[in-house]
């Protein structure tokens, strides 16, 4: 599990970054958009390898409801993210929707994994996506104002949703994770 905990800090520190150190990712220019982005992806690895070969006691598992509500769920958190790109109708609810996805992808998860590497993997997920939230909110950054946008896009949000959705899915098949149950 020290995998998953040292992806969790990676990815907690490249996203914090620019909002607790400001001027330190200011003279990095361009550069530090690519170490973030490095940064992000060893933190991924860290993360699925540590999930991966990680034990721990279970809690909970996965039931036909839980299973259903965390597809749902689940394709509201792909809707919410290709939402933020296209900037649909729900941008204008919902202040950060990435964020809101990753912590809509973390609780559905936990619903459905009650072991020790799932809590600490998601729930480590969810304490971030909430902190930068708050942080984004003291350093008062706020998103552009929403604009209309022609329903095309709002169809196109949904049908990669649907897409993304099932390549997921797929995935999750082929490592083994039924996410039909």
């Amino acid at each position: 599990m020290i995998l998953i905990l040292i992806g969790l800090i990676l990815w907690s520190a490249v996203h914090f970054w620019k909002r607790i150190a400001p001027d330190h990712r200011a003279k990095f220019g361009d550069a530090g958009k690519g170490i973030v982005a490095a940064g992000s992806v060893i933190a991924i690895i860290l993360m699925v390898v540590g999930y991966r070969g990680a034990e721990g006691a279970v809690f909970w598992g996965p039931t036909t409801a839980l299973t259903g509500v965390n597809n749902l769920l689940m394709l509201f958190a792909f809707y919410l993210f290709a939402a933020s790109g296209a900037k649909v109708w729900i941008t204008s609810i919902i202040k950060n929707p990435q964020l809101t996805a990753v912590k809509v992808w973390a609780v559905a998860h936990l619903l459905v994994n009650g072991d020790m590497p799932s809590i600490i993997l998601f729930g480590g997920m969810l304490l971030w996506a909430v902190a930068e939230v708050i942080v984004l909110k003291r350093a008062g950054v706020t998103p552009g104002p929403y604009h209309a946008v022609p329903v095309k896009k709002e169809i196109t949000a949904v049908v990669a949703t649907v897409v993304v959705f099932a390549v997921v899915a797929t995935i999750h098949v082929l490592l083994g994770y039924n996410p039909f149950g």
